[in-house]
């Protein structure tokens, strides 16, 4: 790994400096510093560095013009691939060398890793965990459907021990206020008397949320999650607070009661990357169920993976190439789910009411990217579009009242859309052409 750190600024722009593995490195402005930055806002003895795996971690020495981190002065920091920070006024970005197919070949061993503790605690349900990571490394958010007892929770709950996630659940209710999610400012009185502000933290604050049954509380509670999910921020009173990273929002859903429910606004669903729905085992997968969760063992779990890595997988995720013929075949399965568009069929004009937007197409992409990484592989194909084509679309899409009486479903007809929808012709390369 050729660990280096990058000046982005100022006269040194573009000098490059070497980090190795296992020293300790202290930043200055002359020796004895053994990384020597020539510049008036540096210390003699600034910062000390040291490579830590795949990671930076930089320690002030006491200097004058401290480190600098995403704005706020720090003492030290760790970053990652890519981070930027600040010595004094010189910016750098520290950039660990490692070539894109190495992670991700890195990344198909620890998500098979990820799979086998699941699988400890977790019977069955391989799709519903396939689809939940691949949203998570897409840096997408997922919705649950299923019917009580069927280990939703549980599997949010085993998977965020297992990436070593800050975990936090709500139980959505008719009276949970947007407030009980985001967090209040309240009247703090300090030892002299004074009063102020001070701003309490609400649960969405953490790394993985789980909104559980999230249907159950009204639209303006709902809307609370909108910005959190969007932006990646929640905006309280005229401050706007960032976020921990990575964000995720898992939600769950009981689609069988709908008394005292609220149907999520169709803007809340399409936050959803995936709309992922649970069904009940098989009969060879229930008995095991019966058989583990009926005595006292309890299943220990190790720790895979951590938020930084995830945020390291993320990235990778996001450069694997995508095919312009495989682009074109998103666009084109996309305008097909849309009944009044001149790309639709005769299938979808006499099934759907209405169809999917542009984000449909975003996430197929994104979860194709996520697929094919799992596998291992640089490039997405459209086995991959395809394998993500119903969690990304069943709730983007309408039936109309003909095709629910009829018993047709939302998933029916995406998958007779899977078949009905040719993949784009590869052009050939002819020897001679330009």
């Amino acid at each position: 790994m050729n660990a280096r750190l990058i000046i982005i600024e100022g006269e040194l722009l573009g000098k490059s400096i070497p980090v190795a593995t296992d020293t300790k490195h202290v930043i200055g402005r002359e020796a004895p510093a053994t990384v020597q930055i020539p510049d008036d806002s540096i210390s003699a003895q600034h910062a000390e560095i040291e490579l830590r795996g795949n990671q930076l971690h930089v320690r002030d020495l006491g200097s004058t013009n401290q480190i600098f981190h995403n704005g706020a002065q720090v003492s030290e920091i760790t970053v990652s691939d890519g981070d930027v920070f600040a010595v004094g006024q010189i910016s750098m970005r520290f950039e660990t060398g490692e070539e894109l197919p190495d992670i991700i070949i890195d990344f198909r061993n620890k998500i098979q890793f990820v799979k086998d503790e699941m699988g400890r605690i977790i019977i069955g349900q391989v799709d519903v965990i396939n689809q939940l990571l691949s949203c998570i490394f897409a840096g997408g958010h997922c919705l649950i459907v299923g019917v009580p007892g069927l280990a939703k929770t549980a599997i949010v709950n085993s998977l965020a021990r297992i990436l070593d996630l800050q975990f936090k659940r709500v139980q959505f209710t008719p009276d949970l206020m947007p407030s009980d999610i985001t967090g209040t400012n309240i009247i703090d009185t300090e030892v002299s008397g004074a009063r102020g502000m001070k701003f309490v933290q609400g649960p969405i604050f953490t790394q993985l949320l789980l909104a559980d049954e999230i249907n159950r509380t009204p639209p303006k509670t709902q809307a609370a999650l909108l910005e959190a999910m969007q932006e990646r921020q929640v905006t309280i009173g005229v401050e706007t607070r960032e976020l921990p990273s990575p964000f995720i929002v898992v939600a769950t859903q009981n689609p069988i009661e709908q008394e005292g429910t609220y149907p999520l606004p169709e803007a809340q669903l399409d936050r959803f990357m995936y709309n992922v729905l649970i069904d009940y085992p098989s009969l060879s997968e229930e008995e095991e169920i019966l058989r583990r969760t009926t005595t006292k063992e309890e299943i220990p779990v190790r720790q895979v993976l951590d938020g930084r890595g995830i945020l390291r997988f993320q990235k990778a995720v996001q450069q694997v190439e995508v095919a312009p013929y495989v682009i074109a075949y998103v666009a084109k399965l996309v305008r097909c789910t849309r009944p009044r568009d001149d790309d639709a069929l005769d299938h979808t004009r006499e099934t759907l009411e209405w169809g999917a937007g542009p984000r449909a197409g975003q996430y197929l992409i994104w979860g194709g990217k996520a697929m094919a990484a799992m596998d291992g592989r640089l490039s997405v194909s459209c086995d991959d579009i395809r394998s993500c084509a119903i969690p990304v679309l069943r709730h983007r899409i309408s039936a109309n009242f003909q095709a629910q009486a009829s018993g047709i479903t939302n998933d029916d007809i995406i998958r007779k859309l899977l078949d009905m929808v040719p993949e784009p012709e590869i052009a050939k390369y002819v020897e001679g052409d330009a």
